[in-house]
This record gives C-alpha cells, sequence and structure tokens, in this order.
C-alpha cells in the first residue's frame, strides 16, 4: 500500500508543480484507485503486484468509501452555502431600497405635503409590508392604491385566473390577460404603475395549512375575498397573530367595510359575525350581481384604511362599519364591539347602534 501512497503523492506533486487543476489531479488519484482496486479483484492471491499493493482488497474499498463520504459531505455542504447565498440574494431583492429616489420624492409629494402624513409617515409606508387576500372586485382597486401609495411590499394571495367577466369591476386587470392568474397580472400592472415597490405573488388558495406562516411575513391584512370560510380563517389567523385586518364586502348596490383589530380592543369578524349566513341569504356576486364601480369605491376605502393605519394618521375605523349605499348615495356607520363569547377573540360583550 504504502507504494500506492508514494505513487500518488509523486503525481498530486507533480501536477501541482506543472500547474495542473485540483480537480485533473484527484481525477489521476480516481485512476490510480480504480487500478489498485482491479489488481486486488482480478489477480490471485500472493501475485507480486497483488503483494506490492497491499494484498487484500478490503482496506481499499474502506478508503474509497472513506473518500465517498468525504467526497459527498463537501458537495453537500457546497451545495447549502450555494442555496444560502441564493435565498440571501433574493431576499435582498425582494426588499424596496432604503430612503427615496429623486423621483420617488416627486411621485409622493402630495402625500408628504399632508401634515397627518409627512416624511416620516410616507417612510412608513415604504417600510410596511400589506397582504391582500383576493385580487378580484375589491383586491383589484385596493392593490392599486397600495402601490400608487408607496407601500413598499405588497403581498397578493389568490388561485384564480383572470376571466373575461372579470373585467368590468376588477379595473387591475385587462383583456389580455385573460387566462392569466390574476396575481401576476396583478403584479404586473402594479409595478408598471409604480416599480419602486415589491409585490409578492402567491398563487394558490389560502388554506390552515400555509395561514400562519404566510401572516407572519407582513404587518397588516386586506381581505377582499367573498366566501365565509375564507374570511374565518383570514380571521383567526389575523387575531391570533395580532395583525389588524381591514374587511370589505360586496352585494348587488350595498358595500360595507370595517378594521377588525382585538389588539387595539376592537372586535374581531366574528364577533359581529358570529356564524356564517345559509348559502340563500348570501348569495355570490355571480348570483346576485353588483354594481360595476362598487368594488373600486370600497376597495379604495380599504387602501386609505391601510394608509391610516400604517403612518397612524387620523382614525381607522375600529369599532365601526360603514355600510355605503350606492343606489340611493347614502351611507351611514354603526358602532360595534367585542362579544365574551367569541370563540376566536373572547371579547366584551358586543352592542350595536
Amino acid at each position: 500500500m504504502l507504494l500506492v501512497f508514494i505513487l500518488a503523492a509523486a503525481f498530486w506533486a507533480l501536477g501541482a508543480s506543472m500547474g495542473v487543476p485540483r480537480a485533473t489531479r484527484a481525477a489521476v488519484i480516481a485512476v490510480l484507485y480504480v487500478g489498485v482496486l482491479i489488481i486486488q479483484v482480478t489477480l490471485p492471491a500472493g501475485t507480486p503486484l497483488r503483494m506490492a499493493t497491499g494484498e487484500s482488497p478490503a482496506p481499499w474499498l474502506i478508503l474509497g468509501g472513506f473518500a465517498l463520504l468525504i467526497f459527498g459531505y463537501r458537495r453537500g455542504l457546497r451545495a447549502l452555502r450555494a442555496r444560502a447565498d441564493k435565498n440571501e440574494a433574493a431576499a435582498e431583492a425582494d426588499a424596496p431600497k432604503p430612503g427615496f429616489s429623486e423621483t420617488e420624492l416627486n411621485r409622493y409629494a402630495r402625500h408628504i405635503v399632508l401634515r397627518e402624513i409627512g416624511g416620516p409617515g410616507q417612510k412608513k409606508l415604504k417600510e410596511a409590508r400589506v397582504l391582500v387576500i383576493g385580487a378580484g372586485g375589491l383586491g383589484a382597486p385596493a392593490l392599486q392604491y397600495l402601490a400608487a401609495t408607496g407601500v413598499g411590499t405588497i403581498g397578493v394571495i389568490d388561485d384564480d385566473l383572470v376571466e373575461n367577466a372579470n373585467l368590468a369591476r376588477q379595473v387591475i386587470h385587462k383583456d389580455n390577460a385573460i387566462g392569466t392568474p390574476k396575481v401576476f397580472s396583478a403584479q404586473a400592472e402594479m409595478l408598471a404603475q409604480n416599480p419602486h415597490i415589491v409585490v409578492r405573488p402567491y398563487h394558490r388558495r389560502l388554506t390552515d395549512e400555509i395561514a400562519a406562516e404566510l401572516f407572519a411575513d407582513y404587518d397588516l391584512v386586506l381581505d377582499g375575498t367573498d366566501n365565509f370560510d375564507t374570511r374565518y380563517l383570514v380571521n383567526q389567523t389575523a387575531v391570533a397573530q395580532g395583525i389588524p385586518l381591514i374587511s370589505g364586502a360586496l352585494s348587488q348596490w350595498e358595500g360595507q367595510l370595517s378594521v377588525f383589530d382585538p389588539s387595539a380592543d376592537a372586535p374581531c369578524y366574528q364577533c359581529v359575525f358570529p356564524q356564517a349566513p345559509a348559502p340563500e341569504l348570501a348569495p355570490s356576486c355571480a348570483e346576485a350581481g353588483v354594481l360595476s364601480p362598487l368594488p373600486g369605491v370600497v376597495g379604495a376605502m380599504m387602501a386609505a384604511e391601510a394608509v391610516k393605519i400604517v403612518t397612524g394618521a387620523g382614525t381607522a375605523l375600529r369599532g365601526q362599519m360603514v355600510i355605503y349605499d350606492a343606489l340611493h348615495g347614502e351611507s351611514r356607520t354603526i358602532a360595534i364591539t367585542r362579544r365574551a363569547d367569541c370563540p376566536t377573540c373572547g371579547g366584551a360583550e358586543a352592542q350595536t347602534g
């Protein structure tokens, strides 16, 4: 065996002195190893060549096994480091750049001159992470105004595709996006409107399995979905993580809006709606119809609430619900409070008026 090690060391040193790459020298050593192994396996015991190279194949097989383990460990370590570097680079790319460029300052100038927002408020908007559930009727205008306002990181989750029937009210989507996942259609339009933000699209349905992990990346959630299962899931997850929830709903000519936030002593969604109504009492927009501009009105109001919550301006609709009647041009606000028997937040007894 000593002879083989001396040959291997000689090949390695000679290659190094000649500037041969390490990979090539390692390949030469591997060929030498295979040759020795062939000698040990094929030649009869006691032959001079076999005696000179170790007498038995067992030590060489053990040595080869150790070498493979070391090689595999190093390759795996390299792969993990490469993946970590890639994730770090992706995280850096998936974050708004600090500070404001001259273009951004000019773009947000009307916001900055507002006393209630100013430069500090606009900075908070840029640093904010807002998640929008649904890229449909309510999500479309909310996403457009969040992007235009300069919210730095906007997530949008929806498993649906753009259809022709969506375009009359889901104004973020265009005719040429029909058949495209709504989240990617929305992302393209938002970045076309404001390239200074980050948009994270999630083309999937919100489920119990992913909700908690997804919400943990955000400071504020807007719910524009049209089914009660998702609304209750969104509410439960937001309450569990202490995240304010801006929730809107539509039906025919009427829309409603509130901020559910038990962490600020406001009711949660389930305080006000303890259980889902029977399907025939709450038909979908496809079944009952909806006025085309109505989602724009309510969705824009949801975006306005998001701006107020992020910047601390004004009074958010915590403990209040706004109901807008587009048919008669009326709106009214009702007070809502927590319920002691709420299974989600367990607040004080609710009252409405």
